[in-house]
């Protein structure tokens, strides 16, 4: 699997993620609505209702968190590997995937692209509604007439539609030529309902609320809120201009909606403007005005409703971690086999090309770099003896450790002695050469292949060992040498010798905290016979085996199977 296929199936987690958002935030704020009524007056509740869905959709799409922290690896002891039994040919000649089948996606990565698809063009059906509604009243407005010099600008227009404010960045009320036909009062009424909208600065929450159900306009639950954060606005415009107003001139206001209701025949859909009277709302309205003694009690009602939404969004982050795992593939394998002479791919099964933190697979670069730059002699020397303070996980690392006892038990502090002596100009200088992954020591020079600044991918990891194999690394004869007999395993059953490290590491969440159930396991490597070499790379992302740590066992599985499949390519290449 690829990243982007990794990246759309987070994609389709995250918009199931955002559709169960909605959910809880709609039902939240219908249980509050019902136990306080006045909480459907206040916009503020609904805006943030929205705010709070379009939150989790976007937490939801953030990448998970991807640092890793190297725990301690006890490697299985080198002579183990004789005792191996070979894998038998019929179990096994199946499993070698030739290059032509690397590509196949899985259901869920074509699922998730189809989504994709459906996303991005139903995100530019919204958009291009709203742009048409705009440019419809933007052609009302330059072909009608402007009344008296007035902020904002107020525009006759011949055509049945209804007084109506539009904006935000260049607010204009349009006012159909029918409104002379109204009393007098009526087209008071209606104009002073307008300008409180937009002194009110509803345009903005309008356009916001827009914007909103645009990126999230799969969500039903985008919708309705929009239109009950619309709803309380307009109830809000009528209690302000109807404040200290006699029961005649709330008479005279009620009548004004019915009329505009009567009158307009059209409304600019998807526009960002302020005009109509919905029938559905308007008989709650007409209530709202006759009872105004309904809307009281606002302002405890508007801090109840939005600990209820608080509420609702603190569940939706509790849920995001979870979500955000489910986005990304819970189980990450690749095998990669290349040919070290030509270069050919011979298997690639899996996403082999997601970058991960190499652990101890990047003791073979500080194995070949150490020898290079003299800081290493030999296999059993320097012999460097252990100090407090240095990382101590594991018994066989508190002893006095020479290079063939640090690749043998991935003694991290050893491998941190050699990096620190060398520098970080030294160590970024060798990584430019090795063209080693991102190169990015970020993290620091004893500690970024342990973090997760300095990551690299199987493709990678195999382009690398190739490069050592075929000795073009522009290193001293010496360094190629001692690394591949660090490096050597017992040879394979049927005559192929091997040279190969291990590597494990934990997935940490997003507070840095290392999560013992998941983990990394990475072996590399190559193996040559009878002058022909094939280098390889597996690593796995998978729950913790409760018998071992990762990267040794995925050492001994992939060595039971290594003989087929080398016998495999044999016979098809």
């Amino acid at each position: 699997m690829t990243a982007p296929d990794q990246l759309a199936i987070r994609f389709l987690f995250a918009s199931l993620g955002c559709l169960a958002a909605g959910l809880a935030v709609w039902g939240a704020a219908g249980l509050a609505r019902r136990w306080l009524p006045a909480l459907g007056m206040q916009r503020s509740t609904w805006l943030l209702a929205q705010l709070a869905i379009a939150a989790t959709f976007m937490l939801l799409l953030a990448p998970p968190g991807q640092q890793v922290n190297m725990l301690p690896v006890f490697e299985v002891d080198v002579n183990a590997a004789a005792s191996l039994p070979a894998a038998q040919p019929e179990q096994d000649v199946g499993a070698v995937t030739p290059l032509a089948n690397a590509g196949q996606r899985s259901w869920l990565a074509w699922l998730a692209w189809a989504w994709v698809l459906a996303y991005v063009a139903g995100l530019a059906w919204m958009l291009g509604r709203l742009w048409q509604g705009q440019r419809m009243l933007e052609r009302l407005a330059q072909g009608g007439a402007r009344q008296a010099a007035a902020l904002p600008a107020m525009i006759e227009v011949d055509a049945p539609i209804p007084p109506m404010l539009v904006g935000p960045f260049k607010p204009r009320l349009l006012l159909p030529r029918s409104l002379r036909d109204m009393p007098a009062l009526q087209r008071e009424l209606i104009v002073a309902h307008e300008l409180t909208h937009w002194r009110r600065g509803d345009l903005w929450w309008c356009t916001v609320g827009a914007m909103l159900q645009a990126l999230c306009w799969f969500n039903p639950a985008m919708r309705r809120l929009r239109e009950r954060l619309t709803w309380a606005q307009e109830l809000g415009c009528d209690r302000d201009v109807l404040r200290g107003r006699p029961q005649a001139e709330r008479r005279a206001y009620a009548a004004a909606l019915v009329a505009q209701l009567r009158m307009q025949h059209h409304a600019a859909h998807g526009a960002l403007a302020f005009g109509g009277v919905s029938p559905n709302t308007l008989a709650a309205r007409v209530e709202l005005i006759r009872a105004p003694a309904a809307t009281r009690h606002a302002l405890w009602s508007r801090g109840a409703g939005l600990a209820i939404l608080a509420l609702a969004f603190g569940g939706n982050l509790a849920l995001q971690p979870a979500l955000a795992w489910t986005s990304a593939p819970f189980r990450l394998d690749c095998t990669i086999m290349l040919d070290a002479a030509s270069g050919e791919r011979l298997v690639e099964q899996g996403d082999c090309g997601a970058r991960v933190t190499p652990a101890s697979t990047f003791n073979i670069a500080v194995s070949l770099l150490g020898y290079d730059a003299g800081i290493l002699h030999d296999t059993h020397s320097p012999a460097l003896p252990f100090r407090q303070g240095y990382a101590d996980w594991l018994p066989a690392w508190r002893t006095t450790t020479d290079p063939t006892g640090w690749i043998r038990h991935s003694t991290v502090w050893y491998a941190q002695e050699v990096t620190t002596r060398l520098g970080l100009n030294g160590l970024q200088s060798y990584l430019r050469r090795f063209d080693y992954g991102n190169q990015d020591l970020s993290g620091g020079v004893a500690e970024s292949w342990i973090g997760s600044s300095l990551q690299i991918s199987p493709r990678e990891q195999t382009a690398f060992l190739r490069k050592l194999v075929r000795r073009e690394l522009g290193l001293k004869p010496q360094a190629y040498d001692m690394t591949a007999t660090l490096l050597r395993l017992p040879d394979l059953p049927n005559g192929w010798n091997v040279h190969a490290k291990t590597g494990t590491a934990f997935l940490a969440p997003r507070d840095g905290v290392a999560d013992p159930h998941l983990a990394y396991g990475w072996f590399v490597g190559w193996a040559s016979k009878e002058g022909r070499t094939i280098v390889f790379a597996r690593m796995v992302l998978e729950p913790r085996q409760e018998r071992g740590a990762a990267g040794p066992l995925l050492k001994q599985a992939f060595l039971r199977e290594l003989p087929a499949r080398l016998d495999a390519l044999q016979t098809t290449t």
